[in-house]
């Protein structure tokens, strides 16, 4: 899907920082942390631009974030499925322990988790690790 497009559909400005890191999602391979998108910025957005960009995305149902060993915060593009305040992204990520990048997995299909009577699932995150397909 077009960048523009996918501002637009989420009413959001279309503004440099925006299109930048949409951008940088887009042509990623695996998730992107705030660092890498600091980093890897052919722009000069200070940390905050970054962060609040993320944050918006993330409650628009853009991307979706991913926990980590380490309790940083990794983001990747959610499926179109996913809209404001309702992520439809439960997936399988795999973390390749070769080259550290973190894989969305949704083709994958895993069974739901049968809780005990009175639980309720707000989000189901399944991390799995080895060595990825461009490591092997």
């Amino acid at each position: 899907m077009d960048i523009l497009d996918i501002l637009k559909r989420n009413n959001l400005s279309v503004t440099d920082s925006r299109k930048k890191i949409l951008e940088m999602f887009h042509h990623a391979d695996g998730a992107l942390a705030h660092a890498d998108i600091e980093k890897n910025s052919s722009e000069n957005f200070d940390r905050v631009t970054i962060y609040r960009t993320l944050q918006t995305f993330e409650t628009k149902g853009i991307i979706h974030t991913i926990p980590t060993a380490d309790n940083s915060i990794l983001y990747a593009l959610c499926k179109e499925e996913c809209s404001q305040g309702h992520h439809r992204d439960n997936h399988i990520h795999f973390i390749c322990d070769s080259c550290n990048t973190t894989y969305c997995l949704d083709h994958v299909p895993y069974s739901s988790i049968h809780l005990p009577e009175g639980f309720t699932e707000n989000r189901t995150d399944i991390i799995v690790s080895g060595i990825c397909h461009k490591c092997h």
